[in-house]
């Protein structure tokens, strides 16, 4: 039991359907991994190996993080940046293969970095769900320039076609910095009128998980939708700051959700 308890009002347990937290490991060591599990694994729900900085470390390393977090009921992915480096290399099948030897139970399949037609891409979400992989795929371009020749319609296009083939969770990429990217203007505030189209037009809602790295985007989320909104990008530094704002532990949603 938890210190005040009594004072708490309770969100769902794991595995949840809906307020996932998705958090991004980007190299952290075995012992401070479980450190941050240890005390906030309970409002983990996605763990993402961002950047492909796994490559970078060893294997058995690596397949005993992947383990520790699938113990708290985690779900730990590779980002796709991997994926995406395996399809120019021409590389998928062995991509898939290693996934599965390390443990993993998820993919990420995005074409942020790198051109992929829409109909591969949508047949590689189809073969990770034959797999038996749980599928998140990711709409939008991490460049800029390139996100800004997406316009909304298009963008609810993918979103819906990508559920339909089987994504579990579309991201609506924003990014670390969650700026000048996509739903977000260059200062990082969420543009309200293409949020409220998405969320109208697309056939699933309750599968988009919103990149939302900052505090302010964060709150935006939750007092717009309530704290049961999917959120994703989350430093591991504020995975329990984002639980303190979602149980209304805090002024900025004390009393308002």
């Amino acid at each position: 039991m938890n210190t005040f308890d009594f004072l708490l009002k309770k969100r769902q347990s794991k595995p949840r359907i809906s307020g996932l937290t998705m958090v991004l490991d980007k190299g952290l060591g075995i012992k401070t991994a479980e450190d941050l599990v240890d005390i906030s694994g309970s409002y983990i729900d996605l763990m993402k190996f961002g950047w492909g900085t796994i490559i970078l470390h060893d294997k058995e390393i690596i397949k005993n993080k992947i383990a520790m977090y699938n113990s708290f009921n985690i779900t730990a992915y590779p980002g796709g940046t991997l994926f995406e480096i395996a399809y120019r290399e021409n590389k998928i099948p062995q991509y898939f293969e290693e996934v599965k030897d390390l443990g993993f139970k998820a993919i990420e399949i995005s074409d942020g970095s790198t051109t992929i037609s829409n109909e591969e891409k949508l047949k590689y979400i189809k073969e990770a769900k034959n797999k038996d992989l749980y599928v998140l795929s990711e709409v939008g371009k991490k460049n800029p320039n390139e996100d800004l020749d997406i316009n909304i319609k298009s963008r609810v296009k993918s979103i819906n076609e990508e559920i339909k083939a089987g994504s579990d969770i579309v991201i609506v990429e924003a990014r670390e910095g969650g700026k000048n990217i996509g739903i977000y203007d260059a200062n990082g505030v969420a543009k309200e009128d293409e949020v409220d189209y998405i969320l109208k037009n697309v056939t699933e809602p309750d599968k988009i998980l919103w990149e939302a790295p900052n505090k302010d985007q964060q709150i935006f989320f939750i007092l717009k939708f309530g704290r049961d909104v999917n959120l994703g990008n989350i430093s591991t530094n504020d995975v329990t700051s984002l639980e303190t704002l979602r149980c209304g532990l805090r002024g900025d949603t004390l009393g308002k959700i």
